[in-house]
């Protein structure tokens, strides 16, 4: 009877202690998940550093070996008014004209009385961005030549790349990952609680967009990352 008893004794103080130590365990499972989530945003503007300037040239007629003569002038002369102002000639690539026979069109209304429309289009794809920017407002200059180019075409707008962005992304991210900490840690602070190591974060997609419509040389770079912080009592 003895011993039955201190053996009872035994098993309930082990039951104590396990107890214990699963309270200290379910405990600490509970402080580990007390998590905030939060954003970071950081934000860069920089140069392009990359352009592609379509130069367009149109003209009508109606003899086409006369039209084809006219266009290898003109695509002549605009490329040595380019190369004359240091654009390498391996940046300017001539495409073939296109032509349109305006008397082919039996839906067409307006019998015009030249019979083909023709297209000339002059591409200029280099990293010298400033250079190709400061000749754009030069290409009157062509008017002494008898070349008019045509401007305000939707599909010959100007496009300005920006190709650097692996050179900035390791400080953005960094950028971004910091002003996530201070959110969380303005968090914390406010919930009388203290800021624990990241428990986990996800990178959002960079993107590149112009600053607006009126600059869009300027490009503004944008990543979003989603960090979530371990809160500590």
């Amino acid at each position: 009877m003895k011993n039955h008893y201190w053996e009872t004794a035994i098993v309930a103080a082990g039951l104590a202690v396990l107890g214990f130590f699963v309270y200290l365990g379910l405990g600490s499972l509970a402080e580990r998940d007390r998590v905030v989530s939060v954003r970071g945003l950081a934000e860069r503007e920089v140069k392009a550093d990359r352009v592609i300037w379509p130069i367009v040239y149109k003209t009508t007629g109606n003899d086409l070996q006369a039209l084809y003569a006219r266009l290898n002038d003109v695509g002549e002369t605009i490329t040595q008014f380019l190369v004359a102002n240091q654009v390498p000639d391996t940046a300017i690539s001539l495409s073939a004209p296109q032509i349109v026979d305006l008397r082919a069109d039996r839906y067409n209304p307006n019998r015009t009385a030249d019979r083909y429309n023709v297209t000339l289009v002059t591409t200029v794809t280099t990293d010298k961005v400033d250079l190709v920017r400061s000749l754009m407002p030069r290409m009157g200059e062509l008017l002494k030549s008898g070349i008019a180019i045509s401007v305000g075409d939707y599909d010959s707008q100007v496009r300005y790349e920006f190709n650097g962005l692996n050179r900035i992304k390791p400080e953005m991210i960094e950028q971004a990952t910091r002003n996530a900490r201070e959110a969380a840690q303005q968090f914390a602070k406010d919930s009388e609680s203290k800021l624990g190591k990241i428990k986990s974060a996800s990178q959002g997609l960079f993107t590149v967009d112009s600053r607006d419509q009126y600059t869009p040389h300027i490009k503004r770079v944008r990543v979003v990352t989603s960090v979530n912080f371990y809160l500590d009592n």
